[in-house]
């Protein structure tokens, strides 16, 4: 496996006056990035732009222009400041796909004269701002932005506020840390929320949130940061590394120290021997992408050597022994068309966005969400806007902002519904998800055709079709009434005798579904099929659950103070239907296991579970409301990521080879994958 070329086929400049354009192209998409604080264009945009500049160059040395940004950090457009750099602080050349890599490594070995012998270091390249942070004598002194390489700006208004980079060390230590600072994505929504209150614009990503933050020195407010080293030089002439430190050694001095290095990510740093094992780090790394908590845009491959770097040297822009191999890009700008409205099954309304198309991370995007109205108010959101979609693996795309000032004359803000979009009824605006004020009942038929589906009343044959059809006629107004049809009726609505005859012999068996699917079933919003099996199985009774209030509630693992006052609330709207539920002669217990067998001794007890993927095998066409109801009934615990309390991953390998960025976490933690077939074998006793 290898990771998808992260710049789109490129293009090339057909003449001299296409190469003026392109260049004033990219010295104004980094004014506009390094002096107001946005982007006229995405980083996969300017990676095509750029490389279109750089081959033409190659091409027609003798035509190159003088000032060309090609050559010069930041395109030479980045604040430069009045702080000199203890040495030169330098951006990275770029590759974008194993070819890429490979022809860099034949570059290094010719500077060298020989194949690099010192192995090589992999570690995430962080989407963020390049920063020097000067320690003397263990307290950090001073912070300065990148510039130009040469000079950067003073930011030391920010010491206190960036984590990974404490004020003091627990060691007397003088050096200076190079790093990255950024936010996580966990800092990043904080910090749009602390904007909004304090009347300012949402940040249109975490980059350029990042780096406008560490500039901003009169804002009311300051949003926590992160920081990553990823080299250090030393700093008065004080001694701070070891004799001949490569680059790995040289980190683990700067986290000895006390200082957060790229080492500690959940992506790590890796030495390898070869190109051919960096590669696979490669992937790796973008394989488990998506599970990082920031944003990263590549990886960083550098010699390990202290020896073979001083020999590569380096260039005007970027050091000969290290590369960066750019990923697929997981954010792009497009224009935001259209808006409308769908009622899901609970009653909520959810916004879409219509996008005008455009690639990202291996798809043709045209669709993201918006989440709520309240969001889309929080975000400022017009149509016409142009917007920063973000998009990591097998993740929904959503939109994060729009670029204010790309908004063109006339945009209008994205209406809001005045009526439900669905029946026209009253809209429930007490929350910020809004709902229809009839609840279910408005979305009547998507939420039949849920319950009776195979996880949930799994009534065989009853589709989308008939459906509509009971829902026409007047004979379905609610879930309950699935149990009061006659075989004449169903007849009708399937126009078939036989058709009629064995749907309700499946509303009959439907009857006796145990209570875990009969609750999931109401959709009561926030339980869906996970969480009505572990209520169902803490209360045993649809009386006890009933009889629950909001505290009560809350001894589920998974309900908190905001969603349990909300299932009180909607059992007792639903209060009428589960009555008609039960005169039905609907179950209403959850089955319990005999009393005689010991929980100790079921396979999965303590273990925590997580499943991906099709299953294969005894658990052929299995979904994972299914797996979910096995792993408890067998003990365990079912987990939605891997982290370091699973025990178990259960993937079937996939048919190209490419393991799931699950299966590559799971293998980073050291956690226990297991085929379909083996967890099977596993829980033999408990298929049934």
């Amino acid at each position: 496996m290898t990771t998808t070329p992260a710049v789109e086929a490129h293009f090339s400049l057909p003449s001299p006056v296409a190469y003026a354009a392109a260049i004033e192209r990219l010295r104004d998409a980094s004014r506009t990035y390094y002096g107001a604080g946005y982007s006229v264009m995405d980083d996969a945009a300017y990676d095509r732009l750029r490389l279109a500049v750089t081959s033409w160059e190659a091409e027609h040395p003798e035509d190159v222009a003088p000032d060309s940004p090609a050559g010069q950090v930041a395109d030479g457009a980045a604040p430069v400041g009045d702080v000199a750099h203890t040495t030169r602080l330098l951006s990275l050349d770029n590759v974008f796909a194993p070819e890429g890599l490979v022809a860099w490594g034949a570059s290094l070995g010719r500077r060298l004269g020989h194949e690099p012998t010192g192995g090589f270091t992999v570690e995430p390249k962080m989407d963020g701002a390049a920063v020097a942070a000067r320690y003397r004598d263990g307290r950090l002194v001073q912070v300065i932005t990148r510039g130009d390489g040469a000079r950067g700006e003073d930011v030391s208004h920010v010491i206190g506020t960036i984590e990974g980079l404490p004020e003091r060390l627990p060691v007397p230590a003088t050096f200076e840390a190079r790093g990255e600072v950024l936010f996580t994505q966990e800092q990043f929504e904080a910090a749009n929320e602390l904007r909004i209150a304090h009347g300012a614009g949402v940040f249109a990503n975490p980059r350029n949130g990042a780096a406008g933050t560490l500039r901003a020195k009169d804002r009311p407010y300051r949003p926590a940061l992160t920081f990553w080293a990823y080299g250090v030089v030393e700093l008065d002439g004080a001694a701070f590394l070891p004799a001949g430190a490569g680059h790995a050694e040289t980190l683990a001095a700067v986290a000895a120290a006390g200082v957060r290095t790229t080492a500690a990510t959940p992506a790590g740093l890796h030495t390898v021997a070869t190109l051919a094992e960096a590669q696979e780090r490669v992937d790796a790394i973008a394989a488990m992408r998506a599970l990082l908590p920031f944003g990263i845009d590549g990886v960083v491959v550098k010699a390990d050597s202290a020896g073979e770097q001083a020999a590569a040297g380096f260039g005007t822009r970027f050091p000969y022994w290290a590369i960066a191999y750019k990923l697929p890009a997981v954010e792009r700008q497009t224009v935001l068309e259209d808006v409308f409205w769908e009622v899901g099954r609970t009653g909520v309304l959810a916004p879409t966005a219509v996008l005008t198309a455009v690639e990202l991370d291996g798809s043709t995007v045209t669709r993201a969400t918006l989440h709520n109205p309240a969001d889309i108010l929080r975000r400022d959101l017009h149509i016409g806007d142009t917007v920063t979609v973000h998009k990591a693996g097998d993740i929904i795309p959503r939109v994060q902002a729009a670029v204010v000032e790309l908004r063109p004359p006339g945009a209008v803000p994205v209406p809001l519904p005045e009526a439900c979009p669905n029946c026209g009824g009253e809209i429930d605006r007490g929350q910020e998800r809004w709902r229809c004020a009839k609840g279910t009942a408005c979305a009547l038929a998507p939420l039949i055709e849920y319950v009776a589906g195979r996880d949930v009343l799994d009534i065989d044959g009853l589709g989308r079709r008939y459906v509509d059809a009971l829902i026409a006629a007047g004979a379905v107004g609610d879930v309950a009434d699935l149990f009061t049809l006659t075989e004449e009726q169903l007849t009708e609505a399937s126009g078939s005798a036989k058709r009629g005859a064995k749907l309700a012999e499946q509303i009959r068996l439907a009857r006796s579904r145990p209570l875990s699917r009969v609750f999931c079933a109401l959709g009561v919003p926030g339980t869906g099929r996970s969480m009505s099996r572990r209520i169902a199985a803490h209360f045993g009774t649809m009386d006890a659950i009933r009889a629950a209030d909001a505290e009560t509630l809350q001894d589920v693992e998974g309900i908190g103070p905001e969603k349990a006052p909300v299932i009180v609330e909607q059992l007792s709207a639903l209060a009428p239907v589960i009555d008609k539920l039960v005169a039905a002669g609907v179950a209403m217990t959850e089955p319990r296991q005999e009393p005689a067998e010991d929980a100790a001794d079921r396979p999965l007890t303590g273990a925590t579970v997580v499943v991906t993927g099709r299953m294969t095998g005894p658990l052929d066409g299995w979904g994972r409301s299914e797996m979910g109801a096995l792993i408890e009934k067998a003990g365990g615990r079912v987990g939605s990521g891997v982290n370091s309390r699973t025990t178990y991953l259960v993937a079937a390998p996939s048919a190209s080879g490419k393991p799931s960025s699950k299966a590559v976490k799971a293998q980073e933690l050291g956690v226990e994958v297991l085929a379909p077939e083996d967890f099977a074998a596993l829980v033999a006793a408990y298929l049934d």
